[in-house]
């Protein structure tokens, strides 16, 4: 697999800011509080654009000799058009925030709800970490320019060409001047903010890579610490944090030399004009009152393409980001829900038939995990898969739940290739006990309730002492209702695995896979477990994979396999007496019991 610098290099680079046009599906479900915050933008920018104008008359009339019984006239005007643009401008923060606090959790939810569908090819050459950079950080990106800082880019779009239109009411010449400093504002911004976008979206990557580092190593803590590789661990990490401050200081760089030049053009045009403008006082071209009226006019020109230049930078970062995001959301599963799924038929009877199944996973594509693989499965039958690591084994079970296809062959479940129906539907048939037990932060009632969110407690309950793990749950502080910490922490192997059962038990699907179901129990729990799942597979199709040969020997036929094909099928005993792979197998497992058997048969 690419390594997290050849992968950020192989990432398309965006050179526009389409990508920011993916964002207007999600902005117009709230298209009426979009028109109302811009109402509000529109008044708040008119009243402020008004305030010099009431400006000019107090210091214009309001200081004249004959001002004195109208001044707490224009002073109470100004005021109340002051405290009327405060209202409008708090209404516009606040709609165009909510808007952006709104679309940003749509956003989140609909990549969640969109990954979470994705097939295990995908996770196969994506990190986790870097789908949580995307989920998280490159939606606050995201979430920044369609907040506050929209509004406020708003708010400078329209207040920028009202105060330049206003200063071209007030003193025409003097407005020529500011116009020809413009330019010099805006060329910055185009040339910098080509770099600061590159370096933006590199940045994200870097914080991707420390993300995938931590999550990657907390999440096999134990692994860590049991082989003492905590040191090389936090250099790695250490690194990788060098390199993303090292990328963000770059950023920030160019940015502040952007900001700098931007506003030492801004402020000397300002400085500049103020110069010409006072002398044109002196020389009665002009009053006072216009001259502060200008002034304040050049303050919200400067303020707006300021605040345009800064904001600049944001965007280009959002827009990174929401190429990431559109990235993400553009990934397609490998597996295809057919566009017409047909329904399977009800109730399910549990009859598996795999026609000349051919296989490689995508990350290994020139080696074969199943090869011209074909096998009935009767319903209510229980069948075993044995065989030496690589075997084949736990590929037939991904298969057969349709996390990924065959290139060759097919499978077919109650009659229906399981390629013309829905995968939800197929797998709601499906009860599963993995050899990695995943326990999830919750308690242990919701955990074994996840086999069947709709089950009752009396449901649950009944699940867990049908797989013997009533009675060490009921020990536990708070009982069924205690929560187990993150990946059960709390549990150990052995009852982590109980748990998994009880799930597979209330759930009650008419196919049962047992990926090495027992093998984290000790003998007295495995036996106890064992009478569970004798009974839970009564009439239920059963497939058994385990490497323990002793817990397959009660199975209706026994699949031996290796490099993906089959070798034989039959019981033990008669595999023992005429598959030498088998008899090895029962060899390093029974030794001395069954080499009486393993001699005879010559192998």
């Amino acid at each position: 697999m690419a390594g997290p610098e050849e992968e950020a290099r192989n990432r398309p680079k965006g050179r526009s800011l389409r990508p920011l046009l993916a964002l207007l599906p999600y902005l117009r479900p709230y298209r009426g509080r979009l028109v109302l915050a811009v109402l509000a933008l529109l008044s708040a920018s008119g009243l402020m654009l008004a305030l010099p104008v009431a400006g000019k008359y107090v210091i214009d009339h309001g200081f004249s000799q004959d001002g004195g019984a109208r001044i707490n006239l224009y002073f109470t005007g100004f005021a109340a058009l002051v405290v009327l643009f405060c209202a409008c401008a708090a209404l516009r923060y606040y709609l165009l925030a909510w808007i952006g606090e709104r679309v940003v959790a749509d956003i989140r939810d609909r990549i969640y709800a969109h990954v979470i569908r994705l097939d295990p090819a995908f996770f196969e050459v994506t990190r986790t970490g870097e789908v949580l950079s995307r989920l998280t950080a490159d939606t606050t990106l995201i979430q920044s320019i369609a907040g506050v800082n929209f509004s406020m880019v708003l708010r400078s779009l329209v207040q920028l060409p009202g105060a330049l239109l206003m200063l071209a009411i007030t003193n025409i010449r003097l407005m020529g001047v500011i116009v020809l400093f413009i330019p010099a504002v805006m060329a910055p911004v185009i040339l910098i903010g080509r770099k600061v976008r590159a370096l933006s979206r590199a940045s994200q990557d870097r914080i991707a890579d420390t993300s995938a580092l931590a999550s990657e190593s907390l999440n096999a803590v134990q692994i860590v610490q049991a082989f003492t590789a905590e040191p090389m661990l936090t250099r790695r990490f250490r690194a990788a944090v060098e390199s993303s401050f090292a990328t963000a200081i770059n950023r920030t760089r160019v940015r502040a030399v952007m900001t700098f030049v931007t506003f030492v053009a801004v402020f000397g045009g300002i400085t500049f004009v103020v110069w010409v403008g006072a002398r044109t006082v002196l020389a009665g071209g002009m009053s006072y009152g216009e001259l502060a009226q200008f002034l304040l006019y050049a303050m919200f020109t400067a303020t707006s393409a300021g605040t345009l230049t800064e904001m600049w930078g944001e965007v280009q970062r959002a827009s990174g980001a929401t190429e990431r995001m559109v990235e993400l959301l553009d990934a397609r599963p490998a597996v295809r829900v057919a566009p017409q799924p047909l329904p399977m038929p009800v109730p399910g009877q549990g009859r598996i038939r795999f026609e000349g199944v051919g296989f490689s996973y995508p990350s290994r594509p020139d080696r074969r995990a199943l090869d011209g693989f074909s096998l009935e499965i009767r319903p209510g039958e229980r069948v075993a898969f044995v065989g030496p690591s690589g075997a084949g084994k736990s590929t037939t079970f991904q298969l057969l739940l349709r996390f990924y296809d065959p290139q060759a062959g097919r499978i077919v479940v109650d009659g229906m290739d399981i390629a013309s129906v829905d995968p939800a539907e197929l797998r709601a048939r499906i009860g599963l006990v993995p050899q990695e037990t995943m326990i999830f932060g919750d308690t242990a009632r919701e955990n074994i309730r996840f086999g069947r969110p709709g089950a009752t407690d009396a449901e649950v309950e009944a699940a867990a002492r049908s797989a013997v793990a009533a009675g060490f749950l009921r020990e536990l502080p708070q009982g069924f209702d205690t929560f187990l910490g993150e990946r059960g922490m709390r549990l150990s192997g052995g009852q982590r695995q109980r748990l998994a059962i009880a799930r597979a038990i209330l759930k009650n699907p008419p196919i049962l896979l047992l990926d090495e179901a027992t093998s984290a129990l000790d003998s007295e729990n495995e036996r106890l477990v064992q009478q569970a799942l004798d009974q839970l597979m009564e009439n239920r199709t059963t497939i058994i994979i385990a490497h323990r040969l002793a817990t397959v020997l009660k199975a209706d036929r026994i699949v031996v396999m290796d490099q993906g094909r089959i070798v034989d099928i039959g019981t033990h005993e008669q595999l023992v007496a005429r598959a030498p792979l088998y008899a090895r197998l029962a060899e390093l497992q029974f030794g001395a019991a069954e080499a009486p058997r393993i001699g005879a048969t010559g192998s």
